[in-house]
């Protein structure tokens, strides 16, 4: 393998370590739930998934997921805790 192929490839790394590096303004993800797929998505700081629950309560089980998986890397204007 070429020498900058591999240090491409440790450069990677390295920025996989560094979430902070990542601020992620807009998103698009289909959510597998037990019951059924769920489109989930992230935009100006508002989250939106297609559950029934979620038009009721303008919050569900998945975007929560997504929080917890994400929040290192949502951007910091739109972050839950920077509305705190």
């Amino acid at each position: 393998m070429q020498s900058s192929v591999i240090r491409k490839m440790e450069k990677a790394r390295q920025y996989a370590e560094q979430k902070e590096r990542v601020d992620i303004s807009s998103i698009k993800a289909t959510f597998r739930g037990n019951h059924s797929d769920h489109h989930v998505s992230f935009s100006e700081g508002k989250w939106s998934c297609s559950c029934e629950f979620f038009s009721v309560y303008s919050t569900c089980s998945h975007t929560m997921a997504l929080e917890r998986i994400l929040d290192p890397m949502l951007t910091a204007r739109f972050s839950p805790a920077a509305s705190s």
